[in-house]
């Protein structure tokens, strides 16, 4: 049964500087949700000190300048006064988001040069490895967060059958673009970087865009479908990029 939002989060304190709201405590849609329009709600409702507000899978953390707090609540505990705050403001805040979620195919050529783990995944799972390729693309995948690296996001819904422990040594450079598993979640490489999960696929596209505001192609409460190429394909796509 999918676990259910609490009426009222959870507010921890890290350090003097941030505060933890926590909405569940496992990987759930629906609290997914929740953390995305609180943090949507905060940023359109700035509290007085706040700095930044960082939304994950089922919690968001408050960062804030106790100074500034201090000064504006007239108090010597700023934590406290930025707790109180907090929680009032989240009364507030809807239980859905107001950015509409997008469908966002990504074109992934798999195995071979592309992906040298997925005969390890396949192993792993005791399927084919063209098995583990249908089921890989076949989902469509809930994006829940963005972190790691600018633009990787984290994909929950992965077939049962495919999850695979992290690589007990990372690797010292992950291609660009590289897809991969590590536990129950897949997710895509947007830069060239250390990295630990099963390498099955890369895609041609990029999924961190530098032009006049750098952002990510892929944002939380996305949903992804994996489409397998072939690498004449993926040869085109990326000269086309």
């Amino acid at each position: 049964m999918a676990e259910a939002a609490p009426n009222t989060p959870q507010l921890y304190a890290m350090g003097d500087r941030a505060l933890v709201a926590e909405f569940g405590r496992s990987l759930n849609a629906g609290v997914n949700a929740r953390v995305r329009a609180a943090a949507e709600h905060l940023l359109a409702h700035r509290l007085p000190g706040m700095t930044d507000v960082a939304p994950a899978f089922a919690a968001l953390t408050v960062h804030f300048d106790p100074l500034q707090v201090a000064a504006h609540y007239r108090t010597t505990d700023p934590v406290e006064a930025m707790r109180t705050a907090l929680q009032h403001a989240l009364t507030k805040a809807p239980d859905l988001p107001k950015r509409k979620s997008r469908s966002i195919e990504i074109p992934v050529c798999y195995g071979g040069e592309f992906g040298e783990d997925l005969r390890l995944v396949a192993q792993h799972s005791g399927l084919s490895e063209e098995a583990v390729i249908e089921a890989h693309a076949a989902p469509d995948y809930h994006v829940y967060t963005l972190g790691f690296l600018p633009g990787f996001a984290y994909l929950g819904g992965l077939d049962r059958r495919l999850v695979t422990p992290r690589l007990e040594s990372p690797r010292k450079r992950v291609p660009a673009g590289s897809v991969g598993i590590g536990g129950d979640q897949t997710g895509v490489y947007p830069f060239e970087t250390p990295g630990g999960w099963n390498l099955i696929g890369r895609t041609p596209i990029t999924l961190f865009q530098f032009d006049e505001q750098a952002h990510a192609v892929i944002e939380p409460g996305d949903r992804v479908r994996f489409v397998a190429i072939g690498a004449r394909d993926f040869q085109l796509l990326r000269d086309k990029r």
